[in-house]
């Protein structure tokens, strides 16, 4: 059954039982009664039937929900890229001969460019294996 037919038919019931009870007790005469639990029973009845009519009245009152607010997607942004700079490497320009004789200056040059740990009065450099080579310029 839809609300309005509920509604229709518990209204309809309060009125019946509280008109039954209402003319009942007007039926007889107040001053000649003197059973006063009749009085009880009218206003028990009278209450519940207000009871309904109220109720029913509140039940079948239209519902408007209140707009809420969602939250949209959270949109996430392409963060920023963070690169290591290019190293700086410290190039010095290397003369290129064909080959250089041990001893002279352009020897001497090009093994100081070349290997950082060259030292000009051995002819040698400490290797990556921690080892002395002499300083072949070719």
């Amino acid at each position: 059954m839809n609300s309005l037919a509920k509604t229709l038919f518990l209204t309809a019931t309060a009125a019946a039982i509280t008109f039954s009870s209402i003319a009942t007790a007007s039926a007889d005469d107040w001053r000649y009664r003197h059973n006063h639990n009749d009085d009880a029973l009218v206003g028990g009845a009278v209450g519940l039937a207000t009871g309904l009519i109220v109720g029913s009245a509140i039940a079948s009152a239209p519902r408007y929900d209140e707009p809420r607010y969602i939250d949209p997607p959270y949109e996430y942004e392409d963060a920023p890229v963070y690169r290591a700079p290019p190293p700086r490497y410290y190039y010095r320009p290397v003369p290129v001969r064909a080959e250089v004789e041990p001893w002279t200056p352009q020897w001497e040059r090009y093994c100081s460019y070349r290997y950082r740990t060259f030292d000009p009065r051995s002819g040698t450099f400490i290797g990556n294996d921690g080892r002395s080579h002499f300083c072949v310029a070719s």
